[in-house]
């Protein structure tokens, strides 16, 4: 064991499985008629929701759902209590899914949990919940973007059967629906192509406009008032406004009565919570260095001072209740108590104590947080949490800046697993809330604007300086961690101030910002202007110029500081290709540098065999440079895994980065005149939807005009493309899909254009480097007349419409082969189209050797989760 002599005091090393390793018992909730306690517990080495009676041992509980792969990230009871609803996803792909149980049914012959109803069933979809009436417990409201991968669609699902039943149709970019205390719909928000929100009142007819703020603000109902006319709203709107403050809105008035704004003027308004019971407000809730809470029930804040007086020195908060609100699971937790859930009788006073989590953890050898503010580069000043090292005098110690996420978050006073692990090995942890964090006011937040890599980065290297200057850092051995915009701070830490750190790990951090921008899922449609006002537009020259300068991709050649760079190689966000060229810049360069790879994992590891791998890397990792301690030891499953997810840093290679030429393919053959009809299935998972396209080609002068029209369940897709007779290129392409018209101009190197939805137009204007050929309507009649042959490949370009954005696609003939499809039996070149930068996106053709005819089309969709569309020619 390296690095692991304990000076006196020094606490014993603490197992990092007790850490990070799946809690004993964690996330319990009471059923609506107090009978039953539902919680997390490993099932088979993963985490599922177990039930148990409320009066029995947490040991005689029973398991009702049995996901061996991924852990159950929530659950919770149904309204009556007769399901527990949870959500998963697969293999980090963040396109999570809604099922129900009934923890009552007896599992079937063969199995050892009751079946799980998919209630959602669709492949490649998000669904996000939206409502949970009181008025109807078998009714569940949901969005699913299963129409349009940007947009998601209101659906009202019955849990006992699973019927769907579709509900609002979204196509006015909404972003939220707002249900009263009845059940029903009343308000709606949605985003402007500008970024601003829209509060909208929900008419018989449609919508109304009834409140507005900009991009930079935030505006949005939290909860109808028991009056049914008034609700609950959250605003900082106003140009003297800094502050979130909560009123009472009046959507049929226009009315704005305030109701609370932060008593000490430090915060923004944090949370309201209400009775279930009589509708009442209970308390206010603000995060400042510790919570804040404020009561208005008296009856509520007397139980809380006695739970006060039973819990000492910690934060309490009111978890689940019963249906009467009698019998309440408490939530008691601390900087050093990872948390305490007791059930409290409010009636008799009587407090039980149902389970500890993380119990093997000696609570005494933990470390305590403190709130701390410094002065950044620019004199504003920062708020932060340090933790430091139990048993040891704060003077000259090794140290690590752990940056939060987001970054539009924030990180608070209370149990970090993190810092705690980190500061057991003998570091002091700082959590420094840098600009552009939420909860600290409007201006704060808009101080971090465009300042990636920048003013936001200074706050974080002046937190090194403020722990230098204080003496209680080395100035030596100070390391810097994060995951995804905390590795973005790790990376250009070590970029940007090249000889701050000694050592940094970075987990999940995007390097190059213009990817990351081009990753916004489609899901994330609403956020867009958002992300290109705060941190960005690449569409514009100086935007691509500064975001190209803040990322750490585009001066990796200046890193030196020892680096291990942590990966999901199903990062949505996070491309693969350039941590592998961080990679490179410090191997090639003889800096220390090591590399994990996890296959299963997407944007932050959930596998608990695959943290435990990473920690134990990187905590020997920083032991090394930083000198700190760390346990060598580790299960033989983990130290299997790490070997396996450990990639040698030699047998990285340079991304081929495939280019186009400026030109075009060489067509052997002109188009001609002909209709031609298609037959198509697009199949996702059990979900399958049919089709039927046309393909029309008509001669006009100097040009063909290819017509396709797609007829689905969802609507009518047409796209026309008019090429350019002999050479085929693309010339102009119009797409309609109500109430999306996209007309485009191509023009050499050049795409011009507009983009119209529901009657607002956007301008589009894209350099192509090159021109664009076989895209649109006909843009595989237009491949049918390459000289194809044996051996044949090229390489071209295509528009994506949606990222405006410019694709390269392969072309290789892969054989020839006889094929039979409802139009005949074709001898047929068999021809695979892949875009150079994602496999996944793949088409395979079969078009007739002698007639040109493209008979079938098979295509991967990776928009749509990886659905197939498979086209046969009628």
């Amino acid at each position: 064991m390296g690095a692991t002599a304990q000076p006196n005091g020094q606490p014993p090393l603490i197992d990092r499985e007790l850490f990070f390793g799946d809690p004993e018992i964690s996330g319990a909730q009471i059923s609506p008629d107090g009978k039953f306690i539902a919680f997390v517990k490993p099932f088979k080495g993963t985490r599922n929701v177990w039930v148990k009676r409320t009066e029995d041992p947490f040991d005689k509980a029973k398991p009702i759902t049995a996901d061996t792969t991924r852990p159950i990230p929530s659950y919770f009871w149904s309204r009556d209590g007769k399901y527990i609803l949870f959500v998963q996803d697969k293999a980090g792909d963040e396109n999570y899914l809604v099922y129900s149980v009934n923890p009552a049914e007896i599992a079937a012959a063969g199995q050892e949990v009751p079946t799980a109803r998919n209630l959602t069933d669709l492949k490649g979809v998000r669904v996000e919940i939206v409502d949970v009436p009181r008025t109807d417990p078998d009714i569940l409201y949901v969005a699913i973007n299963d129409r349009d991968k940007s947009w998601h669609d209101l659906y009202k699902i019955r849990i006992s059967t699973g019927e769907r039943t579709l509900m609002r149709q979204n196509t006015d970019r909404i972003t939220g629906w707002v249900f009263d205390l009845k059940g029903q719909l009343r308000m709606a928000s949605r985003v402007t192509d500008g970024g601003d929100t829209e509060i909208l009142r929900v008419d018989a007819n449609g919508f109304t406009k009834v409140y507005s703020c900009n991009v930079f603000e935030s505006c949005g109902a939290v909860r109808y008032h028991k009056d049914g006319q008034r609700v609950y709203f959250n605003t900082n709107k106003g140009a003297a406004v800094d502050l979130v403050r909560l009123e009472l809105f009046d959507p049929n008035t226009g009315k704005e009565e305030m109701v609370e704004s932060d008593p000490l003027n430090r915060v923004d308004f944090g949370s309201a919570s209400f009775s279930e019971v009589t509708d009442e407000m209970i308390a206010t809730t603000y995060e400042d260095e510790r919570q804040r809470i404020y009561w208005k029930d008296k009856s509520f804040e007397a139980d809380y001072k006695l739970l006060q007086k039973k819990l000492p020195g910690k934060e309490i908060g009111f978890g689940s209740s019963t249906k009467d609100e009698r019998w309440w699971l408490i939530v008691a937790n601390s900087d050093t108590e990872p948390g305490e859930r007791y059930l409290f009788d409010r009636q008799t006073k009587a407090l039980t104590l149902q389970y500890r989590i993380r119990e093997k953890i000696n609570r005494d050898h933990l470390a305590s947080m403190k709130a701390v503010r410094y002065k950044s580069s620019d004199g504003l000043e920062i708020p932060a949490y340090i933790t430091m090292p139990k048993g040891v005098t704060a003077k000259n110690l090794p140290a690590i800046v752990f940056p939060h996420g987001g970054p539009w978050g924030r990180d608070s006073w209370g149990y970090s697993g993190f810092a705690q692990f980190l500061a057991n090995r003998g570091y002091v942890v700082l959590q420094p809330n840098f600009r552009a964090s939420v909860g600290y006011g409007k201006k704060f937040l808009d101080a971090g604007n465009k300042q990636w890599g920048d003013k936001m980065q200074d706050d974080i290297t002046w937190g090194v300086k403020y722990l230098v200057a204080e003496g209680i850092a080395d100035p030596k051995r100070v390391g810097i961690m994060g995951g995804s915009y905390g590795g973005y701070a790790t990376l250009a830490g070590v970029t940007f101030t090249p000889d701050l750190y000694a050592a940094a790990v970075d987990i999940v951090g995007p390097s190059n910002l213009i990817t990351l921008l081009e990753s916004i899922p489609p899901y994330w449609e609403a956020g867009r202007q958002l992300f290109y006002q705060r941190m960005g537009d690449p569409n514009t020259p100086e935007g691509k110029a500064q975001l190209t300068r803040q990322s750490p991709l585009s001066f990796a050649n200046k890193i030196k500081t020892p680096l291990l760079v942590v990966q999901g190689a199903n990062d949505p966000r996070v491309n693969k290709r350039e941590a592998d060229q961080i990679v490179i810049a410090l191997r090639d360069r003889g800096f220390p540098v090591e590399y994990i790879v996890a296959p299963d994992e997407g944007h932050g590891f959930a596998r608990p065999v695959n943290n435990m791998a990473m920690f134990a890397s990187a905590e020997k990792f920083l032991a090394k440079y930083l000198n700190g301690r760390y346990q060598e030891d580790m299960k033989p499953e983990v130290a299997a895994r790490l070997k396996e997810i450990t990639v040698d840093v030699k047998t990285v290679t340079v991304p081929k980065k495939v280019e186009a030429a400026a030109g075009s393919p060489k067509p052997a053959v002109d188009l001609s005149a002909g209709k031609y009809s298609y037959k198509a299935t697009i199949v996702a998972g059990p979900q399958s939807v049919p089709l039927t396209t046309t393909t029309e080609i008509k001669e006009d002068g100097n040009s063909w005009i290819a017509t396709e029209i797609a007829d689905s369940p969802y609507g009518k897709i047409i796209d026309v493309a008019t090429v350019e007779k002999g050479t085929l290129i693309l010339k102009h392409r119009s797409i309609t899909q109500d109430p999306v018209v996209v007309e485009l101009d191509f023009n050499g190197n050049k795409v011009t254009g507009t983009m119209t939805n529901g009657g607002k137009s956007k301008p589009i204007e894209v350099d192509l480097g090159g021109i664009v050929f076989a895209d649109g309507g006909g843009a595989f009649d237009v491949l049918a007349r390459l000289p194809l042959a044996a051996g044949y490949s090229t390489t071209f370009r295509n528009f994506n419409v949606q990222k405006q954005k410019v694709q390269i696609k392969n072309l290789k003939v892969a054989g020839t082969e006889s094929i039979t499809v409802p139009g005949g039996t074709f001898d047929a070149y068999k021809v695979e189209v892949v875009d150079a930068n994602d496999e996944a996106d793949k088409q395979t053709i079969w078009i007739a050797k002698d007639s040109h005819k493209v008979v079938k089309i098979v295509a991967t969709l990776p928009s749509m989760g990886g659905a197939i569309l498979t086209s046969e020619l009628q």
